[in-house]
């Protein structure tokens, strides 16, 4: 299993990383091509739901995975792909769609809070708090001081959370435009995906260059040893998906996780008819 680990060459995101930068078509260092790595994923999915069974038996550490991206960046692909077979039971997935008045009479994160995991859970954010540092800047409906502040309030939050035993693990699902509009025309075609066209994401690809900005400068200052962000390139769905499987397996298994004490004298039972 460390040969798959150790096949994609994963980094958390730094102050210094430039999206830009970072190629969309990136195998991060993966020898081989999607039929090579198709067995590969399927190890880390096997021992992902091993190391998810012993995270729920033992009952202590707390796993949140957030899943940001631009419109079709493939959030929804990740979690069928990399949680593919990890038992129902302990992983939620919680999507935020756009605050409810009575969340907009609190502050931006106490909706956040709510939906954070319990010890033993493994929840997974389809978007998340950071809508609250993009959409809400590249529309214009907070400025830039506004916008620090809350990166610094992010940054806070996720300091204690960690503090509490939550393990944050954050992924920017990065595509290129063309690639965007690739799998826009998809959904277009496909009369069994055209349910998931959506007009209003041909509005949003007009402010690209915004989002990559705003993108960019949520990720260099919120990416922390506590709460790292990692850039995926994900042009390639097969590359995203085992770079993700990667590196929450790793941080899985840097957890020591163990299976809890059984009770003394279990060997002495005998079962009635």
């Amino acid at each position: 299993m460390a040969k798959a680990t150790s096949a994609i060459q994963m980094k958390p995101a730094t102050k210094a990383i430039k999206i830009k930068a970072v190629d969309c078509n990136s195998t991060l260092g993966f020898k081989g091509d999607k039929s090579s790595a198709q067995p590969l994923l399927a190890a880390l999915n096997a021992e992902m739901a091993e190391l998810q069974n012993t995270l729920f038996a033992e009952h202590k550490h707390k796993i949140l995975i957030v899943l940001q991206a631009m419109d079709t960046g493939g959030k929804d692909g990740v979690i069928r792909k990399v949680f593919s077979g990890i038992n129902p039971q302990g992983v939620k997935v919680v999507s935020f769609k756009a605050p409810t008045s009575v969340e907009l009479d609190h502050d931006f994160l106490w909706r956040i809070h709510a939906a954070t995991p319990a010890k033993g859970d493994i929840v997974i954010f389809n978007r998340s708090h950071y809508e609250d540092v993009l959409i809400t800047r590249v529309h214009k409906w907070i400025d830039d001081k506004t916008a620090a502040r809350r990166m610094r309030q992010i940054n806070d939050f996720e300091r204690n959370l960690t503090e509490e035993g939550t393990t944050i693990l954050k992924f920017f699902l990065h595509i290129s435009k063309d690639e965007q509009k690739v799998r826009l025309q998809s959904r277009l075609d496909d009369p069994t995906r055209r349910w998931k066209f959506n007009p209003e994401d041909l509005a949003e690809r007009k402010h690209w260059d915004a989002y990559q900005t705003a993108f960019q400068d949520a990720i260099s200052n919120t990416s922390t040893l506590h709460a790292p962000w990692f850039i995926v390139p994900s042009n390639r769905k097969w590359v995203r998906d085992l770079a993700i499987s990667a590196v929450i397996v790793e941080k899985l298994r840097s957890l020591k996780l163990k299976y809890p004490v059984p009770a003394e004298n279990l060997d002495n039972i005998e079962i009635e008819d």
